[in-house]
């Protein structure tokens, strides 16, 4: 096969940090607010409005809480596991590395008693309508190390007597949540924002702020996890305030995506762009004999972080470190000639390549990248003959 004669624009199809918004440049930052206080009233005003856009453009109810965090989606995560959970059983839904860390959590570090696992295979789903909803349940909305997404939202419970906590760091912004029907949401600027790492956002609702409100947990609590104060809620951290030190660079970058979105259509047009996306790889998959998708089921493909294993006959049959090998050469090789970066499957996931296919991605960027995956797969074939 010859060698593609066109590149991608933007060769960032990393599954996080991920593509910054077309037309990015390092000139946007100049006017973030460094080398002052976090607490000035300068930056508080910049922190509020980085969360009234989260609020508006992600369509978040006017009762919900917003708050910014420490250690990106996982600070997140463990700050509403260690604040929230211990005073019923949790069900924890794995089918991915993340939501197994948040079952470790629960059944390891915090011990809560009479929780549960809903597990499946690599590239499937448990059985959700198992999930006991008068439990707290965590799970992730999109899988980002096997590409693996819960395909709507019919079978969380509106009546239950839990809160439902969702990982949603690879679907917020590229879906449109079902807010009525998750109490805690969490994910980081690093996903489909674009943004940098090591700040994440917590999102609760009113049932998540009672629980908040009288809750008593067994176990230390983390400075960098306490959500109250003198015993009550600190409402600081509602509006605006932060446990720890943010980055005013990355505040002023997540702003600068926040202000691209509302300019370019908000939510729903992000959807579309990253539905074009999937849709440009889910074609190519359809006439490619050497790959498939790493997720089973249609309806439960990702169309963030899409997985893609290779299906050709005796590939399957490969020792793992062999296999894994086959997908680094791929990765390296799109590397090399400057078509994309970071492609390779995450470590903990079964070999796989990872194409980025969130909203701040062209769709013809997609188009040009799928070609070259084609010529380096058959340049590995024809070293390896």
């Amino acid at each position: 096969m010859s060698k593609p004669n066109q590149k991608p624009k933007n060769i960032n199809f990393g599954s996080g940090p991920s593509a910054k918004r077309p037309g990015w440049t390092p000139s946007v930052l100049n006017n973030a607010l460094v080398a002052r206080s976090h607490r000035s009233a300068d930056s508080m005003a910049r922190i509020r409005d980085l969360l009234d856009r989260t609020r508006r453009i992600l369509k978040i109810p006017a009762d919900y809480k917003i708050a910014l965090t420490p250690g990106s989606d996982t600070g997140a995560m463990e700050m509403a596991m260690w604040s929230l959970c211990g005073s019923r059983p949790v069900d924890a839904v794995v089918f991915d590395h993340f939501g197994d860390l948040w079952r470790h959590d629960v059944m390891t570090e915090l011990k809560i008693k009479n929780s549960r696992v809903l597990t499946a295979p690599v590239g499937q789903l448990p059985n959700l309508h198992e999930i006991d909803f008068a439990h707290d349940v965590i799970f992730c909305w999109n899988g980002t190390t096997t590409g693996v997404c819960v395909p709507n939202s019919d079978w969380i419970s509106p009546d239950r007597g839990g809160l439902t906590i969702c990982d949603a760091t690879s679907a917020a912004f590229a879906y449109d949540l079902p807010w009525d029907l998750l109490d805690v949401t969490t994910y980081s600027f690093q996903k489909v924002l674009g943004g940098e790492g090591a700040h994440g956002v917590i999102i609760c609702s009113p049932r998540a702020m009672e629980r908040l409100a009288q809750s008593n947990p067994p176990w230390p609590m983390p400075r960098l996890f306490r959500l109250l104060k003198n015993g009550k809620v600190n409402e600081d951290v509602w509006n605006g305030s932060t446990i720890n030190t943010p980055s005013m660079l990355c505040i002023e970058d997540c702003l600068d995506a926040l202000k691209w979105i509302e300019t370019n259509g908000g939510l729903d047009a992000m959807t579309r762009r990253s539905q074009n996306n999937f849709a440009a790889i889910d074609q190519w998959v359809e006439k490619t004999p050497w790959a498939d998708f790493l997720a089973e089921e249609p309806s439960a493909r990702s169309r963030t972080s899409v997985c893609l294993k290779i299906i050709e006959p005796g590939y399957r049959e490969l020792p793992d470190e062999q296999a894994r090998a086959i997908c680094r050469s791929i990765a390296d090789t799109l590397m090399a000639e400057k078509v994309a970066t970071d492609i390779m499957g995450h470590k903990e996931a079964p070999p796989n390549i990872r194409l980025w296919a969130g909203g701040m991605v062209e769709t013809g960027d997609i188009q040009k990248l799928l070609p070259w995956l084609d010529w380096a797969y058959s340049l590995y074939k024809s070293k390896a003959n």
